[in-house]
């Protein structure tokens, strides 16, 4: 077997800052995951003049920059996130791009630098997706919010990447791995559902009024082509590696690559299936 996958192992041993400035200035996660879901926000998102608009998560700038823009100049955007560098990043496009009813700030979304009563639009874009506590979070984006304000979320849902976790767990079924299937099931459970999010925002105040849910593919020639694929890299295979033991890894991995590799061959690529869902609610 080549050794694709041993050289993909062998990389994450070199620890990537996230806040050197040459991967700061590379990192754009657009085309593979935040596009998918930022599409579906906005196409949906109610869009009105004069507003401020608050996106938590904004990272690099999207949606942030892209929704200050369909707003127009009568509205104010805030992008919230922790991770400062990011930041420094979008507000260099902001300037580039002359967008000028925007800003940003490093904060926690557990604590939200802004008034009581204050925005009239809350977006996230996965971005509640990475939050410690999803309930403290909405609270406080109940306190911020405005009578009549809206919070859209976007966000990928149970059964993501079915194809993917399928042979994953016949893998390490057929291995009588317990331990490690019992990780993985533990895993594959903690991604959102519609109902729970409803839950957490009725929780929190808001009252849901609209949502879409939807099904994204996504493609790749191969099992190779996804376990190489540099955001894969960085935001998956971490976790899927700590489903199973250090001196287990090599084999496992490559075992698995080979099997997406034949669901590939069989079906002419390996697509993935994301449920995603936008989901509005007001005050």
């Amino acid at each position: 077997m080549e050794q694709h996958l041993y050289m993909v192992l062998q990389s994450l041993n070199i620890p990537l800052d996230l806040n050197a400035p040459e991967v700061v200035d590379t990192y754009d996660e657009l085309p593979l995951w935040s596009a998918l879901f930022g599409v579906l926000l906005l196409q949906h998102v109610p869009l009105r003049r004069g507003i401020v608009a608050l996106d938590i998560g904004c990272g690099t700038g999207f949606p942030l920059l892209e929704l200050a823009q369909r707003l127009g100049p009568t509205a104010r955007v805030v992008g919230i996130d922790p991770w400062k560098a990011a930041l420094n990043r979008a507000r260099r496009k902001a300037q580039i791009w002359g967008v000028r009813n925007v800003s940003v700030v490093p904060a926690d979304a557990a604590a939200l630098p802004l008034p009581d009563a204050s925005v009239d639009l809350i977006v996230s874009n996965l971005g509640v997706n990475n939050v410690v506590d999803i309930g403290v979070v909405l609270r406080e984006c109940r306190r911020v919010a405005r009578p009549e304000a809206t919070i859209a979320l976007t966000t990928n849902l149970v059964g993501h990447m079915r194809e993917f976790y399928e042979i994953f767990t016949d893998l390490l079924r057929r291995d009588h791995h317990d331990a490690a299937l019992n990780r993985l099931e533990a895993h594959i459970a903690h991604r959102a559902t519609v109902s729970g999010l409803t839950a957490q925002l009725q929780g929190a105040g808001f009252t849901v009024g609209r949502v879409v849910e939807d099904e994204l593919p996504l493609r790749f020639a191969d099992g190779t082509a996804l376990l190489q694929h540099s955001f894969i890299k960085l935001a998956f295979l971490p976790a899927w590696l700590d489903v199973v033991e250090p001196h287990r890894q090599r084999a496992t991995f490559e075992r698995l690559e080979a099997a997406l590799n034949a669901l590939a061959v069989s079906r002419g690529e390996l697509l993935l299936t994301i449920p995603c869902a936008y989901i509005e609610a007001t005050t």
